[in-house]
């Protein structure tokens, strides 16, 4: 999606492939990258990410932001709920903006200030 100011990529269900970094190319900067983060499985490799996948496809997007979807609601795969958010925030080593709200919180993606906690820890 494009306005005349911000590019956001919305990834839905999305196994990873080079299509993130064709996109990357022939769109440049993305602003805001939602990508999907939950509920994978070997098996689903095609149609879901695996963990560190999502990582990678923020980067080749060229994104400066992502907030991660897709996770802490059902129960498809059998990694525990919260598995999904707590191995993104391992992975990025490369200090990512990536957004955790809580599920309901409103989001200012512009703000590169507000820092997310870990709120899944909590539970």
């Amino acid at each position: 999606m494009e306005t005349p100011n911000q590019r956001i990529y919305i990834g839905g269900d999305s196994g990873y492939g080079d299509h993130f970094k064709q996109i990357g190319e022939k769109y440049g900067r993305i602003d805001l990258a939602i990508l999907e983060n939950g509920q994978y499985n070997k098996d689903w490799k095609y149609i879901h990410f695996l963990p560190g996948q999502n990582i990678q496809a923020m980067k080749d997007l060229n994104a400066k932001r992502m907030i991660p979807v897709h996770n802490s609601k059902f129960s498809l795969a059998p990694h525990p709920w919260f598995e999904p958010l707590q191995k993104m925030a391992e992975l990025n080593t490369d200090d990512l903006r990536i957004l955790y709200p809580k599920i309901g919180e409103k989001v200012d993606w512009m703000d590169d200030v507000k820092v997310y906690e870990k709120w899944w820890q909590d539970f």
